[in-house]
């Protein structure tokens, strides 16, 4: 049978098509003798690994010889996989592992800071209810945007170019929320930094998958995703370690305030600076290249990764034998070609614009195509039920504690019921407590705290209330007569159905006022880490075992065992017994997360592979948004739909995944 390799298209490698004289060396193997070269295990019957590898490359070969109508593009998948064989897996992929993980773990970061900020960022902007849910929502909204829009531009303009752009926009909204002292544009910067971010995953996925040998990628792939659980511990580290000290910033006047959690936003945007900085030393995907008819580039790019890992290894001698690979020239690139080369700047710029949105959007509606369409519809069936279930029940279990937390809280309330207080100096804080029919004659407040204090149906007179600092205070039903409030912030919204009878505000304290000991409650931190660091084994785990038991039997069995868990949420009364349960949730479902993950890459061709994960990621986002927004309507109210919901959405996700085909020995389309 003839060599694949040796074929008349010319892809062929250097010292297979073209025998050497008998005498002849390379100057890289000159001084090694054959029985320098002895494997091992050639006395103990163990093949070679070349061997094998030359075995899995022949049945490959006469695969594709049987097959029928094979096009330019198997062919160029079936060489690059062999290619990156002898490449091998080394330095080169370590590396950009580190530089795309930081881009990966910036994602993981994202998704927590708003979480944190949110209980300062609320008293330092007075931000009402609706206001703090629509920041906490603005993020994944923007990050559904922005997984559209670079998955897209991934597949036409390169992997390595968009993740530049998309982290460099990341790291500049970041940078520019931290010192926004508006609602309106904190809000904005947080979207357009959302938009940024939402690139990373799509394209990290893709970009690092066409590194990778067939026999390596599941398993790496896994391990990669274990750097979004290093963003939720890091983003947890920092702000626990940052947000408690409201000292630690600075003020110019009233207008313009810098506090801790401020610094906690800058501090996010590390990882994304770090991984931008990786990035501009890293290639293009070669893959890429090849897709769109640049052949010279990728093959220097293939040339630098195997000499990398093999002097890596330590072994400088072996050469890059590839000579040419077959690279398809598409219309696409004609066509922008063509167009680019005539016009004005502006109108050449218009035509690349809208030359692209068409490309884009055709590819995105090439997904839906016969060969692709039952595939893209398991996908995002398994993708919108995973999301909806981990992100609702993420925003489900910590909003669940902080209920428990106040039940109990007010369930240790001290009532007092018609008291009469006259010439008296309160100089110690309230703390809650219900005060009803009480009469309060001539009686000073003066530099105390009030937390979660109630007057019902009580009279004040000819008091004095001085420096109070209130969370949680109200007045109801009560009558004021001749008292004086100065320098405070009971606001006259805190005085329901009340009647002030000549009361006086005098200097009401502007804006609102963090309290350290209320807002920042270690335990919102322990929770985030716990459940980040439970994801740990589960990742181990999922790696472990990606190659072994194959992607779809992982998505399948880890989406059912975690709809299981949270059947079991009904017999969780305690906050103990919530984050027990979260941290089993999240170290189950971690692996399948990993398992659609990789399955995505290998599901889809080069040319749509970003451009797909793009599309899911976004639904995966959208999903997010509903989630948190239903589950988060029902805490305190009742725990039976939400659990009922997530734990039927993961069943139906998790029967609808095992019909997908499994590709854990499918060359990279």
């Amino acid at each position: 049978m003839a060599d694949p390799y040796q074929n008349n298209e010319g892809y062929g490698y250097q010292g297979e098509s073209y025998p050497q004289e008998e005498d002849a060396a390379s100057d890289a193997t000159e001084g090694h003798d054959d029985e320098d070269q002895m494997y091992e295990g050639e006395y103990q019957g163990i093949p070679h690994p070349d061997e094998v590898k030359a075995a899995q490359r022949a049945a490959r070969a006469k695969a594709r010889q049987a097959q029928a109508g094979a096009t330019e593009l198997d062919e160029l998948a079936e060489q690059y996989e062999d290619i990156m064989e002898d490449c091998g897996h080394g330095r080169f992929q370590w590396t950009l592992f580190i530089v795309l993980g930081l881009a990966l773990m910036a994602d993981g970061v994202e998704c927590f800071v708003v979480g944190f900020v949110l209980p300062s960022a609320e008293k330092d902007m007075c931000l009402s209810n609706g206001e703090k849910g629509m920041l906490g929502l603005i993020v994944f909204l923007g990050m559904m945007v922005g997984a559209f829009i670079w998955g897209g531009m991934a597949d036409k303009l390169g992997r390595r170019k968009c993740l530049i752009w998309a982290l460099t926009i990341n790291c500049v909204f970041t940078f520019l929320s931290s010192f926004a002292q508006g609602y309106g544009f904190f809000l904005f910067f947080r979207l357009i930094s959302g938009i940024g971010i939402g690139g990373s995953v799509p394209i990290v996925y893709s970009y690092f998958s066409e590194f990778l040998q067939m026999d390596k990628r599941g398993e790496h792939l896994s391990w990669l995703c274990m750097f979004w659980m290093v963003g939720g511990i890091y983003a947890s580290f920092t702000a626990w370690g940052i947000i408690p000290h409201y000292g630690w910033g600075f003020s110019m006047g009233t207008e313009f305030q810098f506090h801790s959690w401020r610094v906690f936003v800058l501090v996010c945007a590390l990882p994304a600076i770090t991984s931008l900085v990786g990035l501009m030393f890293m290639p293009e995907s070669p893959r890429f290249l090849l897709e769109n008819a640049k052949h010279d580039e990728a093959w220097m790019i293939l040339k630098n990764v195997h000499d990398t890992n093999w002097r890596a290894k330590g072994q400088p001698e072996k050469v890059f034998q590839v000579t040419h690979i077959k690279a398809p020239k598409t219309q696409e690139d004609e066509f922008i070609e063509i167009q680019s080369a005539t016009g004005t700047a502006i109108q050449r710029w218009a035509v690349r614009t809208l030359t692209l949105c068409k490309l884009v959007l055709k590819n995105v509606a090439s997904l839906l195509g016969p060969e692709l369409r039952l595939s893209t519809l398991f996908m995002a069936i398994i993708w919108f039920t995973m999301a909806f279930s981990y992100y609702g029940l993420g925003v489900w279990f910590p909003d669940m504690i902080k209920y428990l937390q106040q039940e109990e809280y007010e369930s240790k309330v001290k009532v007092f019921h018609r008291e009469r207080v006259e010439h008296f100096h309160f100089n110690f804080s309230l703390e809650n407590q219900i005060h009803r029919e009480g009469e309060y004659i001539n009686d000073k407040f003066i530099n105390i705290q009030m937390k979660s204090v109630k007057f019902e149906d009580s009279l004040f007179e000819d008091c004095y209330f001085e420096d109070i600092e209130s969370t949680e205070t109200m007045f109801e039903n009560c009558t004021i007569r001749s008292t004086v409030f100065y320098n405070t912030d009971l606001y006259e919204e805190r005085f329901i159905d009340c009647r002030l009878e000549n009361t006086t505000f005098l200097h009401n304290k502007k804006g609102c006022h963090l309290d350290i000991d209320e807002e920042n409650d270690v335990l919102i931190y322990l929770v985030s880490f716990l459940g980040s660091l439970a994801v740990l084994p589960g990742n181990i785990i999922s790696a472990l075992f990606m190659e072994k038991i194959g992607r779809v039997k992982i998505i399948g069995l880890s989406m059912l065992i975690s709809a299981g868990c949270t059947f079991f949420l009904f017999l969780s009364f305690s906050q103990a017994a919530i984050i027990a349960w979260q941290c089993l949730f999240c170290g189950v479902s971690v692996a399948a997360w990993n398992g659609i993950e990789v399955i995505t890459v290998e599901l889809y061709p080069a040319s749509k592979r970003a451009t797909a994960f793009g599309v899911l990621n976004a639904l995966c986002k959208l999903a997010a948004i509903l989630g948190t927004s239903i589950f988060a309507s029902f805490v305190g109210v009742t725990k039976v739909v939400p659990i009922l919901l997530s734990c039927t959405a993961l069943v139906c996700g998790g029967l609808v995944a095992l019909k997908l085909p499994e590709t854990q020995e499918k060359i990279l389309q």
